[in-house]
This record gives structure tokens, C-alpha cells and sequence, in this order.
């Protein structure tokens, strides 16, 4: 029952943007992209991370979800749970590619990463004429310089490619003032990261709601 609320009433809008299954059946990993969010509270993540375990002599299945804003963090959360990392690949005819190297550099540390991030805060608008999504990070490390991150991924319809960029601050004030400049269309510069960084910028630990409103703090 638990497993039809969550997957099950919505499986035909639920498009599968990479899996993986285990030789024996045991075991099936999903990236999938949740084609609902687009109608539910503004700014809701539209990524989920979906991982089964089957007990075929019970015939019982388990299994854990989380809902993410990137497709890289869902495919960090799933190798965190044993997928191995080059069998969940997103399939290119899928979604957007990435347009240049910076983006793909990024999106592989958020893939190959530990868990030196955790995830406070996500929007994600896709209106065609502002395709973006914001993930807003803080470091579980107290001493981290630039504890706060911030990553930008924006969506060229027209080219039906996208771009990811980081960005570090000093303080959550300074991480969510600029998302919500963004959000409200002012053009302001990703800061420049500074030399001294945790490496590598990791798979993310939810922590809070992934998604809420402008205005609203880590």
C-alpha cells in the first residue's frame, strides 16, 4: 500500500532516466524523473532517487525513495546504497545534456562524492523562457571555509542542453539572498570560489524539505 501511494498511483508519470538491476532480481535502482511535481507546490523537486529489495521467497518488497532537485544527487543517494556507480549512467536520448566540460566536472563529483554536503533548501522552475534549478548546500564540517554552496543548473530548450554551476558563501544569508535574486529575475554573478575547499564536493544528505517557496530559510 505504502509503495502504491507513493510510485504506484503516479508510474505512468514517472519517466526512467537511468536503472539498474542486480543479476538475481534482488535489487533494482531507478533515476526517475516526476513528470507531477510540474503541477504540484511551486518550486517542488521533480527528481527521484528510487531503490528495491525483493525477497523472492517471502515475496515481500522494500523500498526507499527520496525526492532530489538534480539527477546527479539521485544517482550519488542510489550509490550510497550499493548501485554500483558506472551501471546507473543516464540514458543521453533522456533529458537535457550537459552543454560544456565545467558542467560535467561538476556533475561527476556530485556523482563520485562522499557525503561532506547536506541538502537545505531546492527550487526548481521550469518555465520554458527560465529553466533553472537551485540546490542550496551546507557543510556537515564545521571548519569548512565557504560552508554554504550553492548550485545553478540552467536549461536551454532551444539547444536541449543545460549547465551546472557552483557557488561557496560565508553565510546561509548570503547562499538564499542570492537564490532569491535569481528567482526574481535580478542578474546577479555567481562569486568565485575560493582556493581552499573541501575536495570533492559531495553526494548530498537530505536533511530538510528539499523544496519550499521563496522566502522561506535553510
Amino acid at each position: 500500500m505504502a509503495f502504491h501511494r507513493a510510485i504506484g498511483v503516479k508510474d505512468d508519470m514517472l519517466d526512467v532516466l537511468a536503472q539498474h538491476h542486480t543479476t538475481d532480481d534482488t535489487r533494482s535502482y531507478y533515476v526517475l524523473y516526476d513528470r507531477t511535481a510540474t503541477w504540484d507546490h511551486p518550486g517542488r523537486p521533480q527528481i527521484v532517487a528510487l531503490h528495491l529489495r525483493r525477497d523472492h521467497q517471502s515475496r515481500t518488497l522494500r523500498f526507499e525513495q527520496e525526492t532530489l532537485p538534480l539527477p546527479s544527487m539521485a544517482q550519488s543517494w542510489l550509490i550510497h546504497r550499493g548501485c554500483p556507480p558506472e551501471a546507473i549512467a543516464l540514458d543521453p536520448e533522456l533529458g537535457t545534456v550537459p552543454a560544456d566540460s565545467a558542467t560535467r566536472a561538476l556533475e561527476r563529483r556530485l556523482v563520485d562524492g562522499g557525503d561532506h554536503y547536506a541538502l537545505g533548501w531546492s527550487y526548481t522552475r521550469d518555465d520554458p523562457d527560465d529553466h533553472v534549478t537551485l540546490a542550496a548546500l551546507r557543510a556537515l564540517d564545521e571548519r569548512a571555509p565557504s560552508p554554504f554552496r550553492v548550485l545553478v543548473e540552467e536549461v536551454d530548450r532551444q539547444a536541449w542542453t543545460h549547465t551546472l554551476r557552483e557557488a561557496a558563501f560565508d553565510t546561509v544569508h548570503e547562499a538564499m539572498t542570492w537564490c532569491y535574486d535569481r528567482l526574481s529575475g535580478t542578474t546577479v554573478p555567481l562569486p568565485p570560489i575560493r582556493p581552499k575547499l573541501p575536495s570533492p564536493l559531495s553526494a548530498v544528505v537530505p536533511q530538510a524539505t528539499a523544496s519550499r517557496p521563496p522566502g522561506r530559510s535553510l
